[in-house]
């Protein structure tokens, strides 16, 4: 019989996922003005991460960064990674994912996902097709998307990164390449200065309202803080999910393309 400890680590690590990609899932506004004109991060960007869940503290870390650069059907693309774990002891679960992002319509064109976790498995290969506004998983599963620039759950996190949150700013979108997805509402909620091991941060406070139910009891709510400077960096995730409860991401360090930029190298000790 599966004991509850390890039913809670396996929740803890299927939450993180959904946290920092499943559920942060959105896409392209109609507006070009929402858009900033120069991308606000590049290959050589690492940003990585610790987790903690309620009175658990910190139980995992992860990693998301630029890879490189990749030819997808003729296209250049960026090579986007997110790689997590977390738990306790024995058990742990891992979250691995891949996103091929065409940076000049900020659209996705592959999509891979790998998740382990003590009492499941969970995996997906996508290949996206703007064009004809069709999507194939490996499994044989394929849909039609809403929209000709279509995002995964890796590419929008750095696709928000992009957008003008200025004042009071509200957007409902239905631009997740699976239509069941949609929509999803972003919304400026507050400006506020966090502390965290990468150093201070001003950051803007965004409210999403996620439409997920592999991950939540019908509507999700998540608010990630983005440094309010040229990077936007996502300085803290914070949702509150079913049974769990809350589940909080944290910016430990950051380095860039330019060593010279690096932020506070992460703190010893702790994951």
């Amino acid at each position: 019989m599966t004991t509850r400890p390890v039913r809670r680590i396996a929740a803890v690590t299927f939450a993180v996922h959904a946290l920092t990609l499943g559920a942060c899932l959105a896409a392209v506004p109609s507006s070009a003005g929402a858009q900033v004109a120069a991308l606000p991060f590049e290959v050589g960007e690492r940003l990585e991460c610790r987790v903690s869940v309620g009175r658990m503290g910190n139980i995992g870390k992860g990693a998301m960064w630029v890879d490189g650069i990749a030819d997808v059907r003729g296209r250049q693309t960026m090579v986007l990674r997110f790689e997590l774990e977390a738990g306790k002891g024995p058990v742990r679960g891992s979250d691995k994912t891949r996103s091929w992002l065409d940076p000049q319509r900020m659209a996705s064109l592959r999509f891979e996902k790998t998740e382990r976790h003590p009492l499941s498995r969970h995996s997906e290969s996508v290949e996206l097709f703007p064009e004809t506004r069709l999507w194939v998983d490996a499994d044989g599963t394929a849909g039609q998307s809403p929209t000709a620039a279509p995002l995964d759950e890796l590419s929008f996190i750095y696709f928000l990164r992009t957008i003008s949150l200025a004042g009071d700013s509200l957007w409902h979108f239905d631009r997740h390449f699976d239509a069941a997805r949609n929509p999803t509402t972003i919304r400026v909620v507050g400006r506020r200065t966090l502390e965290t091991a990468a150093g201070s941060f001003r950051t803007v406070q965004v409210e999403m309202r996620v439409r997920d139910p592999r991950r939540y009891r019908g509507e999700g709510v998540i608010t990630i803080d983005l440094s309010d400077d040229h990077r936007r960096l996502p300085v803290r995730i914070d949702s509150s999910m079913p049974v769990l409860g809350r589940t909080v991401l944290t910016l430990a360090s950051a380095r860039f393309a330019d060593a010279g930029a690096s932020l506070v190298a992460q703190r010893r000790g702790g994951n």
